[in-house]
């Protein structure tokens, strides 16, 4: 088979969570491009209807099934409806996420449901119920987000970063425990990326990430969407157990001042 078709998804079921923008509603429409149907999930259905509708205009189906992946409840029904639909999943991208920032001395017994039941609780018991599907398919692609505070520390964001450091180790478990299942599992940890939930960052941080990055700018959703596309691919089918840093450098190193000559 030639390259260019290794990576192509036509006759390929895809299940996006966090699809209602940035980075998820990015996966999906890079999905979709490269040839699948797409079943695409978060809290607002306004604007995964707006999403799907973008999907269908590059000639796919979409199938939009609103849920809050943070209520263990909501799993098994999600699954069954894009079973219901399309008669299986071939594909799972678990990108659903929150944005929260608070210092250690802060944060409440609260604060630790709220995040670790979305950032990471959701990605263990959604696989889960999809990886049933894929063991009876005999094939599967899993994806799950991490991030740069998968590897590095940053200030306010310990329980973020403690839910991407265990996205980052149950990626591994996953892949090999479902290795013989020919299911692959792969991460993706973006760097800075233009979403809404970056929107929120103040200029003068903006401009610490731009100074402290390698190619001097923030990244976009389409970039990790090409990665999500690879992973997804025949392509990568040796490929299992890894995490994908995509991030212009960042997790590589710093660039130093430019010193006067």
């Amino acid at each position: 088979m030639a390259i260019m078709d290794q990576l192509r998804l036509t006759g390929r079921v895809a299940l996006v969570t966090g699809a209602s923008h940035g980075i998820g509603e990015g996966i999906a429409r890079g999905l979709a491009e490269a040839g699948a149907d797409v079943a695409i999930s978060a809290r607002s259905q306004d604007d995964l209807e707006r999403v799907a509708n973008d999907i269908r205009a590059i000639g796919r189906r979409a199938l939009v099934v609103p849920t809050d992946v943070s209520d263990l409840n909501n799993l098994q029904p999600l699954v069954n409806r894009v079973i219901e639909e399309y008669g299986m999943i071939d594909i799972l991208a678990n990108v659903a996420g929150v944005g929260f920032r608070k210092y250690i001395l802060d944060c409440t017994p609260a604060d630790w449901d709220h995040v670790i039941n979305i950032q990471i609780r959701s990605v263990y018991f959604l696989s889960q119920a999809v990886a049933r599907v894929m063991i009876r398919q005999k094939r599967g692609k899993i994806i799950n987000i991490a991030s740069m505070n998968s590897y590095q520390g940053f200030q306010g964001l310990s329980l973020y970063g403690l839910a991407k450091a265990g996205v980052l180790q149950l990626t591994k478990t996953m892949a090999v425990e479902w290795a013989d299942d020919n299911i692959q599992v792969n991460g993706i940890a973006p760097g800075w990326i233009v979403t809404p939930m970056l929107d929120t960052m103040q200029q003068d941080r903006k401009e610490w990430v731009l100074d402290h990055t390698p190619q001097h700018r923030m990244g976009s959703p389409a970039d990790i969407a090409g990665m999500a596309v690879y992973l997804a691919s025949p392509a990568a089918d040796f490929v299992t157990g890894q995490t994908f840093p995509v991030d212009g450098g960042f997790t590589a190193g710093h660039p130093w001042p430019v010193l006067p000559t």
